[in-house]
């Protein structure tokens, strides 16, 4: 009988990129305080380590008869007298706040908090005939701003409500027209695809990318301004990883970035 691993949050690096994996696959990938805890650690390492470019976020779905990427929080917290009612909310804030590039491998359905997490991610790629489903108020529960915010950011009001307001799962097919996810791929195929656009993103400039997704959030929320666009815009004029670009095009060759 195979014996599923049942496990905190997995932390790797490879070459450029941080890959954190949830590994709770008999119980669905469900999160428990102490994952979340676990997930908070992983993202402020993450976070210090300057040679990551690339944060992938995936799961475990071994052994599952239909995968699922993550079953949301463990309700069972709730009942904890020592339950911090803000620590999902701060998990999946920590996420929406790394400077790198985040790439979600959603390789199975999504349930609850679960689909926040996702959410925050800056990048998704999804598993064809998986859903996406919202059951907070199925259960009586009123969910956190920032969540609530991110949704109607990402999806947009409409979406936002029939998630939310219906409880009804909703195909990973409709969120890819509505653009929250880039692709959608077959069980064998997600992987590879998954590592394809990790490395790609990984090779792309530093400095612009990392500045220029700070900018595109700063802009999404409402909080930009042009004097910091115009700083970004100006240390990556003057950088080296400009002048390399530049004459990597020139040679037509790869350039090697530096961050600098």
């Amino acid at each position: 009988m195979q014996v599923l691993l049942d496990s905190a949050p997995i932390l790797e690096r490879i070459g450029f990129v941080a890959k954190i994996t949830l590994s709770r696959p008999g119980k669905l990938n469900r999160l428990t305080t102490a994952d979340l805890h676990v997930l908070q650690t992983h993202m402020r390492e993450i976070e210090r380590d300057t040679s990551v470019r690339v944060v992938v976020l995936t799961s475990d779905t071994a052994g599952q008869k239909r995968p699922v990427f993550c079953a949301g929080y463990d309700v069972g917290g709730f009942d904890d007298p020592n339950h911090d009612p803000r620590l999902f909310e701060k998990t999946v804030d920590c996420l929406a706040q790394l400077p790198q590039v985040v790439i979600a491998v959603v390789n199975g359905s999504v349930y609850g908090g679960a689909t926040d997490m996702v959410l925050a991610c800056d990048l998704r790629i999804g598993l064809k005939e998986a859903e996406f489903r919202m059951p907070a108020c199925a259960l009586g529960l009123h969910y956190y701003p920032s969540g609530l915010q991110r949704y109607v950011s990402v999806l947009g009001l409409n979406a936002s409500k029939q998630a939310f307001l219906t409880a009804n799962a909703m195909p990973f097919e409709r969120l890819r027209e509505l653009g929250a996810f880039m692709s959608l791929h077959s069980n064998q195929d997600i992987d590879a695809a998954g590592n394809q656009l990790a490395e790609k993103v990984s090779h792309l400039a530093p400095l612009a990318l990392m500045g220029t997704k700070a900018s595109l959030n700063e802009i999404g929320n409402g909080q930009s301004n042009t004097e910091s666009l115009m700083a970004r815009e100006a240390k990556c004029l003057t950088s080296a990883d400009f002048a390399e670009g530049r004459q990597a095009f020139s040679e037509k060759r790869q350039p090697r970035f530096t961050g600098n």
